[in-house]
């Protein structure tokens, strides 16, 4: 091999050398990141997964669901859930006392990434809410006022069904990349789950209440019906007419009514008894 070629060889070998990737120093860090990112995310969801919403009250089951978002989306400070039920948001719950403020900024003035993500059915985010021109009443207040410069709001859906927005807030600028982003959408299924599950035993408990207390009601006024139909010997119908003008007259609910009679007649009872 002559000069010219070791040296076109050498400058080959060379080349091949200089286009080699240099590793990063960073690239350690970045991959402990991430598995830390991956582990967070697998206790929130396996978190989700294990709540006892037969044994918790609906305020309980959304907190917790607040809580878990916090640790599954990378740059989280805090966590919000909002529900909507007829024609607006009804029950709030937040990870963290600033949550809650700027929620009751939001919906105070009507506007915000929750809001938005509730109507749409779409994520929201921003990455400076002081100069975010999509709400800048909303994004101007909480920045100057609790320090909150990012946003991720994350509808919650049941099939077609909007159940509401996870607001998820944090106090640095850009804190939500697209990989926030991701997570917390994949985050958003299985709590729009455990959210609508949550809701379905509380409509569940408050209906059985409310049947408890009409059959209990039911029973009372049946018994006052009685006690009139025995001291009149008038119909049923005709007791009924007697107790609701009663109820009418004094300006008192039917069931109270009826209760009063009853116990007046259980109190005459006793007296005659102990005579």
């Amino acid at each position: 091999m002559n000069a010219d070629t070791g040296s076109v060889e050498e400058g080959r070998n060379s080349g091949e050398r200089s286009a080699e990737p240099v590793a990063s120093p960073s690239t350690p860090e970045i991959q402990a990141e991430a598995v830390a990112e991956e582990e967070d995310l697998r206790v929130s969801l396996t978190g989700l997964s294990q709540l006892a919403t037969g044994q918790m009250e609906l305020s309980e089951v959304l907190i917790r669901v607040a809580e878990f978002a916090v640790r599954a989306v990378p740059g989280a400070d805090g966590a919000g859930l909002t529900l909507m039920e007829g024609a607006g948001a009804q029950t709030i719950v937040a990870s963290a006392p600033f949550v809650e403020q700027v929620d009751a900024v939001q919906y105070g003035i009507g506007e915000g990434p929750c809001i938005a993500a509730a109507e749409t059915g779409r994520t929201m985010r921003s990455a400076s809410l002081g100069s975010d021109g999509q709400w800048p009443r909303f994004g101007a207040r909480v920045q100057q006022e609790f320090g909150v410069h990012s946003a991720l709001s994350l509808p919650l859906l049941a099939g077609d069904r909007i159940l509401g927005a996870m607001n998820i807030y944090a106090h640095e600028r850009d804190a939500f990349d697209d990989r926030s982003v991701s997570i917390g959408e994949l985050f958003a299924v299985p709590a729009a789950i455990a959210v609508q599950n949550a809701q379905v035993l509380a409509q569940t408990r408050r209906l059985a209440g409310e049947l408890q207390s009409a059959l209990i009601n039911r029973a009372v006024i049946d018994q006052a019906i009685g006690i009139i139909r025995s001291r009149t010997g008038c119909s049923q119908a005709e007791a009924f007419d007697r107790l609701r003008n009663i109820s009418q007259g004094a300006n008192q609910k039917l069931r109270a009514v009826a209760q009063n009679l009853v116990d007046e007649a259980v109190h005459r009872a006793q007296t005659r008894h102990r005579e």
